[in-house]
């Protein structure tokens, strides 16, 4: 009987409304749409939201994290996957008809090898194209070489990006940069935690670096290429010095105002502490991404006087000179690597763009005693297919996306160093033997920076969000020192 009369009420109250269901359905999207300004069921302590640094789960090897992104998929079987087979079988069909293509279309079975030779190179003797990547060769054995990545159920650009920086393949999920400063804090609190720094121009599918779901504070800071590198960082003329100071103060004691009357508003909090940290960096900010503090040994090391580098050269060397300034993590965004015709040439020029600063990267933090405590990943979002794809007459081949099977590579922060993990078939196809998905990713990395991937977790809106979902990912032990 109480059933049937809570079930009556909720009925005559609906009748009644004068909007009937869709008043209830107008205040879910106005709070899906964060317009309302509190949670239905506040919390009874207020909730802030800081930079301070924060205790790991368990005892970090890593304390920050430099990522270069080479968005569109660098050809793991031109690059760092020899595969031999692919010279007995050049100009042939392949044998099968399982191939994963991206775009059917444009799609050919033909078999196609790799023009370069493979060495074998450092101490530990890791097979890699040493023409393309010379610099790369001396750091071998600083570094573990991936070859059993892959993406499931993922075919195209955005949605692998996606799925190695969110852990999802679909739009609007935290970011690995956003995961690792809410666990962790910042070290310090006068430059950003977490800095994308764009090369050229934004991937597509841009931002990766959004902090969505987790309070604003946590999403990246964007570098540019030009001066000033930091949009909007300094005031004009007429706000400066005295005047710019009593504006902050004035502004600070209306925003802690505003925070009092407004305790249900939890992003309120991280949003004074942005601006907070942005008139910080004014001087902090200038000084660190100042390149002309550093020696010409150096800029000749990582390649910023030479055109073809120059570019991403300074990309490294400004990743490292913020990760030493306490800077928690740095994603280098590098979107060149889409070569679905001309791939031979494409590579050349690439790999000439990115080879030496990124050596130069893992050496310079070595002899600084910085690489133990830093993790440096190279790669994008999948690899290329053994088979050539065919965009029209007159054009020079390509290999088309292949997320089945590919490469990157680790160094520092406790991986191993000179350390080959993992294998795909015979023909680079597929991965087969020790694969490593996004959420095995995800988690490794958090395990190397003291955060368990089981228990990071953010509550919103009712909802538990975390980056690696209960039962996707495992920390891959076969890679850690």
């Amino acid at each position: 009987m109480k059933q049937n009369s809570s079930c009556n009420s909720r009925r005559h109250f609906l009748s009644q409304n004068a909007l009937g269901i869709s008043s209830l359905g107008l205040a879910s999207l106005l709070r899906a749409d964060g317009v309302l300004g509190a949670p239905a069921k506040p919390s009874l302590v207020p909730i802030e939201y800081d930079l301070l640094p924060k205790c790991p789960h368990h005892p970090p090897q890593a304390k920050a994290m430099i990522s270069i992104f080479t968005g569109g998929g660098p050809s793991h079987l031109d690059l760092f996957d020899r595969k031999p087979i692919l010279d007995k079988y050049a100009g042939e069909q392949f044998p099968g008809s399982d191939i994963k293509y991206d775009n059917a279309g444009q799609a050919t079975s033909v078999v196609l090898p790799t023009p370069w030779k493979f060495s074998r190179c450092g101490q530990s003797g890791m097979e890699v194209n040493a023409e393309l990547l010379p610099h790369f060769a001396n750091i071998v054995d600083d570094v573990t070489l991936i070859r059993s990545m892959n993406l499931p159920d993922i075919r195209n650009h955005v949605a692998g990006m996606r799925a190695l920086t969110t852990g999802r393949g679909r739009d609007g999920w935290p970011s690995l940069g956003s995961w690792l400063i809410y666990g962790l804090g910042a070290e310090t609190q006068s430059l950003p935690a977490f800095v994308a720094l764009i090369v050229n121009s934004d991937p597509p599918g841009s931002p990766f670096w959004d902090s969505r779901h987790l309070p604003s504070i946590y999403q990246g800071t964007i570098v540019r290429e030009q001066n000033p590198r930091i949009a909007h960082l300094d005031p004009p003329k007429h706000l400066q010095d005295a005047a710019q100071s009593r504006q902050l103060d004035l502004l600070r004691q209306l925003n802690q105002s505003h925070l009092q009357e407004h305790a249900g508003e939890q992003d309120l909090s991280a949003r004074i502490a942005s601006y907070e940290l942005a008139a910080r960096m004014q001087t902090s900010a200038t000084e660190a991404l100042d390149l002309n503090k550093e020696s010409k040994s150096i800029h000749e090391m990582y390649g910023t006087q030479e055109s073809e580098t120059r570019k991403l050269a300074e990309a490294c060397l400004l990743a490292r000179r913020l990760v030493e300034r306490g800077v928690r993590f740095v994603q280098i965004w590098n979107y060149a690597w889409d070569m679905h015709e001309n791939i031979f040439a494409a590579l050349t020029g690439a790999c000439k763009r990115i080879d030496q600063p990124s050596a130069a990267l893992v050496t310079d933090l070595k002899q600084r005693g910085l690489l133990d405590s830093t993790i440096v990943q190279w790669g994008g979002e999948m690899g290329r297919l053994p088979v050539i794809q065919d965009r029209g007459q007159g054009r020079k081949p390509g290999r088309d996306h292949n997320t089945e099977g590919f490469s990157i590579w680790m160094a520092g922060g406790g991986i191993k160093a000179g350390h080959v993990h993992g294998k795909t078939d015979e023909f680079g196809h597929r991965a087969i033997e020790d694969i490593v998905t996004q959420h095995d990713f995800h988690a490794t990395i958090m395990h190397q920076m003291g955060l368990s991937h089981s228990e990071l977790a953010h509550s919103t809106n009712g909802q538990s969000v975390a980056l690696v979902e209960p039962g996707q990912g495992s920390i891959v032990e076969k890679i850690l020192a």
